[in-house]
């Protein structure tokens, strides 16, 4: 998992030159906003699917709090894209729903016309903010622990086969590995 990150995700060096993140300055040379371990690639997972299912900023806001966190910055900022120009509409309008559901209120119908009338959008706000809350805060803590547990059976799995492999060149050759031994 390591070395496909390492080698998938933008060096630190280009983040910090391309001006993007230019707000936060010096804090960019933070080594922990770089490293890919597992506390640092799940909090960044977390603070990534969080920060997606806020409606403004999202980038922003996830490069912000992957800095105060000192989580992985690109794994952080690279996740909020999740949700796109395709694939907000169903998932707000999902947020929606759990919102109203959440206030006991009735849902309204997923017309464009409705959502593009800014007269609704004051009734649309407090469900979508709700279900944009707590779905974040679902998404992110789930995300986390399945990162988590992914990195540990990766690591479990490596030391089972390292094992094996140990077992068996012992039993191929069942004799000392160096002369002082015998």
């Amino acid at each position: 998992m390591k070395r496909w990150l390492k080698r998938n995700l933008p060096a630190a060096g280009t983040i910090r030159a391309s001006g993007r993140f230019g707000v936060f300055g010096k804090l960019l040379h933070d080594p922990n906003l770089w490293h890919l371990n597992r506390h640092s690639v799940s909090g960044a997972t977390a603070v990534g699917f969080f920060a997606m299912f806020l409606p403004l900023g999202q980038s922003l806001i996830a490069a912000a709090a992957a800095i105060v966190l000192r989580v992985n910055l690109p794994i952080s900022v690279a996740l909020v894209w999740v949700t796109n120009p395709v694939t907000i509409p169903p998932v707000y309008y999902f947020n929606y729903r759990i919102g109203c559901w959440m206030l006991g209120i009735e849902p309204g119908e997923f017309v464009l016309q409705y959502w593009l009338d800014w007269h609704h959008w004051i009734a649309v706000i407090w469900p979508l903010m709700l279900g944009n809350l707590v779905c974040g805060t679902l998404c992110s803590g789930l995300a986390y622990l399945a990162v988590q547990a992914i990195w540990r059976w990766r690591l479990m799995r490596r030391i089972r086969e390292r094992r094996e492999r140990y077992r068996a060149a012992l039993s191929r050759d069942n004799r000392p590995s160096s002369n002082r031994q015998t």
